[in-house]
């Protein structure tokens, strides 16, 4: 039986690429990227669904990027598609891309939505949930605080629950920010703000041990992987304390940068 293996890390292989070309001009750039959109997310979870006008020198029309997950999805995706109408008059041609992914290019996590977004279409609303065992204000590393200055620094402790694979997944994180302080209400907008921070980066690192696992016959295995500074106090008894865990910091959350379009195919 074919298995396809899933991490929750941006996918860079070009075996999980498409590029879709000779989109006629007639269409606007949104119709064609929710027919895009509908037609290649019905083979399997999207990254990425880009739609760009060709270049000057080119005929008047348009092209797309898609990203799959899972690169046995993204062919399966161009073998059904590639010499089809889709959505318009003429054929379309869809391709694997060819481009070398570099030796040094590593995949970043995902997103704690894109993380959501990919579990849930997984695994279904109810196939899996979050817990937050402990978040709290930790004391700063920091020996002293300037005039007027702030520093907060918060770490939380996460679980995720697959309940149907009876399997369960820790991770720790912390934050911290110094700012200026010039009222109560910028102090609370800063917690509110870490806090969440804070709770996202635990859950972006609880799904990078996640692995789904796609069976030939539609069904979807969970497993976690086991590393070196994983959480597994399966028999701690009483309250956990965050103190007595090794914490990991964490930079802030960047947008995620617009990928360079791959316009080599195969």
């Amino acid at each position: 039986m074919e298995v396809d293996v899933l991490e929750f890390k941006v996918p860079v292989e070009n075996n999980k690429t498409l590029f879709v070309w000779d989109i006629q001009p007639g269409f606007t750039e949104q119709l064609i990227y929710d027919s895009l959109y509908s037609v290649f997310s019905s083979y399997g979870p999207l990254y990425l669904c880009k739609v760009c006008p060709n270049a000057p020198l080119q005929p008047p029309g348009f092209y797309s990027l898609i990203k799959f997950y899972s690169a046995a999805q993204a062919l399966k995706a161009q073998t059904h598609t590639d010499a089809h109408t889709l959505f318009q008059s003429t054929p379309l041609k869809v391709r694997l891309s060819s481009k070398k992914t570099p030796h040094f290019m590593v995949s970043k996590p995902l997103s704690s939505a894109r993380c959501v977004d990919l579990a849930n279409h997984c695994l279904g609303f109810n196939g899996w949930t979050s817990e937050i065992i402990t978040l709290k204000q930790l004391p700063s590393e920091e020996e002293g605080e300037r005039e007027g200055e702030r520093t907060l620094r918060f770490g939380c402790l996460m679980e995720l629950h697959f309940p149907r694979h009876m399997k369960k997944n820790r991770a720790a994180a912390v934050v911290e920010e110094t700012f200026t302080c010039t009222g109560p209400d910028v102090l609370l907008q800063k917690r509110c703000r870490l806090q969440k921070m804070v709770r996202d980066k635990a859950l972006v690192k609880a799904f990078s041990s996640v692995l789904l696992c796609l069976l030939g016959d539609g069904r979807v295995m969970v497993e976690v992987k086991q590393t070196p500074d994983q959480i597994l106090p399966d028999d701690t008894e009483g309250v956990i304390k965050v103190k007595e865990f090794s914490w990991t910091d964490f930079p802030a959350d960047e947008e995620e940068e617009e990928e360079e379009l791959d316009l080599t195919v195969s």
